[in-house]
């Protein structure tokens, strides 16, 4: 690699503008992994289903440590 050439920039979690239901959470996961955001919302919801307490926290926590792709 020469001088001149820019390094690759890390791959970063980001909550998405535009598409999102709620905060874009899921979107933003979705996005990071390469996958449809309609399998993380579905799983979103199933783990909301059967832990609901933990699920819940964990959304929240994402919610306020991720930021927002600009």
């Amino acid at each position: 690699m020469s001088n001149h050439e820019a390094a690759p920039q890390p791959k970063r979690l980001l909550r998405t503008n535009d598409d999102k239901m709620i905060a874009g959470v899921c979107g933003g996961l979705a996005r990071y992994f390469g996958i449809d955001p309609t399998l993380v919302r579905v799983a979103a919801v199933v783990a909301l289903v059967v832990g609901f307490p933990a699920a819940l926290i964990a959304y929240v926590v994402a919610w306020a440590i991720t930021p927002q792709a600009t």
